[in-house]
């Protein structure tokens, strides 16, 4: 199973904690498409070295940015021209199976009508992710956000009544303002929604974004660890009486909702992302495209990304760090097969593993799996970062 992921770069507006590449002008938006495009072309052999044999593209996730600041017909024409370059299920673009092909794109709430969601159906869309944050508008005027708690509910609804049956909702936590009492009513509410989906985050400061600044100025206090721990067992409490079952540190789902694309990154399968600041991966090599619209847009230009092949240093650290953020773990035996040097994991990495297996950190399943137990999963950076190498 392969993965595309494309990278819409355009916002209208920043929210002040983000640190994904986009810009809000919109002089740029009318020349990005025939530059995708001309990217999508160029990349079509990118499978073909490791993959000769299966190259079909199982899962396409348009993020951004604000991939919904487009219009339908916009996006259309990057579709088209992925469908002429790669090979996809025959049912691609007509199914609302998952397990046959998987298709998100990332919308904000304020962009919804029942006019553009019915558009997104057509286009074979199949599931949505909403980036909500949060029911309480005071919450969302100060992360900058351009809906209301009332508009976030009503695109919910209207992405339903145009037949969406899987939806993806999007919850921060952990930032300043924020009190256990309202976290727990954020949850009651988008418990009382029911998607099939749910991802929620802490707040983290990005690099050069306005909540960086704030807090390295001394102007913007974050709430302390023991705050953030208490509403992240809050979350896991909740949804777990809500039937949902987490199935990474910061993503839970309903029985067989997951998501598929996402879930190729932690299972490091090969993907393919396309525009400014998009990352790619296949063996042992990921790529990236500068964040820069401006030369991805100038067709005189043709350096468009730099890479590196990982390590086996590497390769270690992302088995062990992707599969631990995950509730099904890693498996002992691909560690021990990736490890650098077999001596380097007897002589140091077997240790930490069991030093951290005995403070609880740890557990070892009858199938050969190291896993964080659900209730160590707000330390689970930690824990990852004492089996480094």
């Amino acid at each position: 199973m392969a993965g595309i992921y494309l990278h819409i770069p355009f916002c209208d507006k920043k929210c002040i904690y983000c640190g994904f590449y986009s810009v809000v002008s919109k002089t740029q938006r009318d020349r990005f498409i025939p530059a995708l495009q001309r990217e999508i072309r160029e990349r079509g052999n990118f499978f073909s070295s490791l993959y000769p044999d299966d190259q079909t593209i199982k899962t396409l996730y348009i993020g951004g940015g604000t991939p919904s600041v487009l219009t339908p017909a916009t996006i259309k024409q990057a579709i088209d021209e992925l469908m002429a370059t790669f090979s996809f299920p025959k049912t691609a673009f007509l199914t609302d199976d998952p397990d046959e092909f998987e298709f998100t794109i990332e919308v904000n709430p304020d962009d919804i009508t029942s006019n553009y969601a019915s558009q997104l159906k057509q286009l074979g869309v199949n599931r949505i992710s909403m980036g909500v944050q949060s029911f309480q508008d005071t919450h969302l005027v100060w992360m900058g956000r351009r809906h209301t708690a009332r508009q976030a509910i009503d695109a919910y609804k209207t992405l339903r009544q145009a037949g969406f049956t899987n939806i993806s909702l999007d919850l921060i936590f952990g930032f300043p303002g924020i009190t256990q009492t309202q976290w727990e009513e954020n949850l009651d509410t988008i418990l009382a929604l029911s998607p099939e989906h749910i991802s929620a985050y802490q707040l983290g400061v990005d690099p050069n974004t306005p909540i960086e600044k704030q807090v390295s100025q001394g102007k913007l206090a974050l709430p302390d660890e023991e705050t953030c721990e208490t509403m992240y067992k809050t979350l896991q409490q909740k949804l777990s009486q809500g039937r949902y079952i987490q199935y990474e540190v910061s993503n839970f789902c309903k029985e067989g909702f997951c998501s598929r694309h996402n879930s190729s990154y932690w299972n490091r399968v090969p993907y393919l992302g396309l525009g400014p600041s998009a990352h790619s991966f296949i063996g042992r090599k990921r790529e990236w495209n500068f964040p820069d619209v401006d030369t991805y847009c100038n067709p005189t230009i043709t350096e468009l990304r730099e890479g590196e092949n990982l390590s086996p240093e590497d390769v270690f650290n992302e088995i062990l760090m992707l599969g631990l953020r995950t509730a099904e773990g890693a498996a002992l035996k691909t560690l021990r097969e990736s490890s650098p040097q077999s001596d380097i994991f007897i002589s140091t990495i077997a240790p930490a593993i069991q030093d951290q297996e005995r403070k609880g950190n740890l557990i070892l399943t009858p199938d050969g799996k190291i896993k964080i137990p659900p209730g160590k999963f707000f330390i689970s950076d930690g824990i990852i970062r004492e089996l480094f190498v």
